[in-house]
């Protein structure tokens, strides 16, 4: 089987493919990148060592993709993805409708071509912005938890987030352009009888990552606190209880393996994500933080900024009962595996805020 990564030279990216490597033995793995992040070289030369050839392209030029090789699958790992994009930061708007969007119809067409399948990391904030941060919050030692009772409609469990939540806009502009591209895929699935999946996950993070304030945020506060650099909880009265789950992206090959072996089925929308198990507060990132490397000042902001939600995770029951999905990697793993990271890498928040 051959598969084709976009984004390879990310974190994400990168993981997969040493992963897939690992797993499965024999596969053949290439990927694209455009390399525009002065760290991309760094994720290279570690799955270069295990025969995976990268192919120097952007996914928003149709003419980058006319000279790759047929393919089996194609694992799509290539995002800007920070929920302040196009409206915050370097990125204008149009960039990143043109990366996230845009890149997909262009490999969708790449799909149709190949007659090959698609599956795409979505990620948990095409959920309603509006229908999250209206959530009735208490809380509960030093985080948010919804007030159960109090929810009306569906999608809300205490186990998380469920597929039937609402998507309705506003969401982000960042949120937006993947879930226009969701209902890409799945029409062009639909159209043009391609095996495709969509897998939306929750925080992805490990050691590796290039952490920061608006994405990444388990590594950049890992790596802060280790370095005792500045940090500040910013908005809900600057308590830093707001929750998200995280999950490490190795954990999703055994998922992707699955959609790859399952005979052309197409497989619509699914959460991937740690749930509960694998949830915390910044509050209590930074305990844990402080009993690793001892305490440090985080200043507090309370006014709270564009696009913040005070609690989401997501419930993944569906991924385990279809396909008998779960996470495998612990909360406490993930948190010291970026944590060792962080102590044999002094100079890692330099690379993360240059790439």
């Amino acid at each position: 089987m051959k598969i084709l990564i976009t984004g390879i030279c990310g974190f994400v990216g990168s993981t997969l493919a040493i992963e897939l490597m690992r797993q499965t033995p024999g596969l053949e793995i290439i990927g694209i990148d455009n390399l525009s992040r002065p760290g991309s070289e760094l994720n290279r030369q570690i799955w270069k060592q295990h025969g995976v050839r990268l192919w120097h392209g952007d996914i928003r030029n149709p003419s980058d993709l006319e000279a790759l090789p047929m393919v089996d699958w194609i694992i799509d790992a290539a995002a800007n993805p920070s929920v302040l994009a196009g409206v915050q930061g370097q990125t204008s708007s149009r960039q990143l409708i043109e990366h996230n969007l845009v890149g997909t119809i262009n490999l969708l067409e790449y799909c149709k071509r190949a007659k090959c399948g698609f599956l795409m990391l979505s990620t948990s904030r095409v959920y309603s912005l509006p229908r999250l941060a209206g959530l009735k919050m208490e809380t509960k030692g030093n985080a948010l938890v919804p007030v159960w009772q109090d929810f009306k409609g569906p999608g809300l469990t205490t186990k998380g987030v469920t597929e039937e939540f609402s998507t309705e806009p506003p969401l982000s502009l960042y949120g937006a352009s993947k879930l226009a591209s969701e209902i890409m895929v799945l029409e062009y699935g639909a159209a043009f009888g391609l095996p495709v999946y969509v897998n939306r996950c929750g925080v992805l993070a490990g050691a590796g990552q290039f952490g920061k304030a608006d994405q990444g945020i388990f590594s950049f506060w890992i790596h802060s606190h280790c370095r005792k650099r500045p940090l500040k909880y910013i908005g809900f009265g600057g308590t830093g209880y707001q929750v998200r789950d995280c999950l490490h992206p190795r954990d999703l090959v055994s998922l992707l393996l699955k959609q790859m072996n399952a005979s052309g089925k197409n497989g619509g929308v699914l959460n991937v994500s740690g749930g509960t198990d694998q949830a915390m507060s910044l509050a209590q990132l930074t305990d844990w933080c402080a009993r690793r490397f001892g305490p440090h000042e985080v200043k507090r902001e309370p006014q709270d900024r564009l696009y913040d939600v005070p609690w989401l995770i997501l419930n993944a029951e569906r991924a385990q009962q279809i396909w008998g999905w779960q996470p495998a990697t612990s909360l406490e793993n993930i948190l010291d595996e970026i944590a060792r990271h962080a102590e044999s890498h002094p100079d890692w928040l330099e690379v993360s805020n240059d790439a």
